[in-house]
């Protein structure tokens, strides 16, 4: 089967035609769509927007991240901090008044940390200080350095109790 030469001249004027009504069509779609764009964008073009709201809400998402990390170094710091304190206050020497002498206990969230017995006498001041760990210490300790650490223990923790722990 052989076509002529005509015919096939003719196929080919036609698919050009048709190629090239096709990019004119193509083209109007794109101008149309562009124009939908910058009517959705108010006058800007949306996409441009679209790509400049995605890229600030990855800059947002890694200072949260870092902001994250900031927390939970916080709250590490946080817990070895003196949170809790019980004061006692007591007349160590029959010849002085007025309870100058004291104990004080600082303490972390774990019950770590020192008790001070300031003792004050008539013609000297001193003041010692043992450490404590888990509520105890290694030294022995007096009736006021107990109670001291005994009122720390009970007193309301702050930052446990306002803690928030989403991360």
């Amino acid at each position: 089967m052989k076509i002529d030469q005509n015919i096939l001249s003719i196929l080919v004027i036609v698919s050009i035609i048709m190629n090239v009504v096709c990019m004119l069509y193509i083209i109007v779609l794109k101008n149309k769509y562009i124009n939908y764009i910058r009517k959705l964008g108010k006058g800007e073009n949306l996409v441009e927007m679209l790509k400049s709201y995605i890229n600030s809400v990855e800059d947002i998402k890694r200072d949260n991240d870092e902001i994250k990390a900031y927390y939970t170094t916080l709250v590490g710091d946080i817990d070895s901090c003196v949170q809790k304190v019980g004061l006692v206050r007591y007349n160590a020497f029959r010849d002085v008044g007025s309870d100058l002498s004291f104990a004080l206990a600082l303490l972390d969230r774990n019950d770590d940390g020192v008790v001070l017995n300031g003792l004050f006498g008539s013609d000297s001041s001193n003041i010692f200080a043992k450490p404590i760990k888990g509520g105890n210490s290694k030294y022995q300790l007096s009736e006021e350095e107990k109670e001291a650490i005994n009122i720390a223990e009970q007193s309301k923790n702050f930052y446990m109790k306002n803690r928030i722990n989403k991360y």
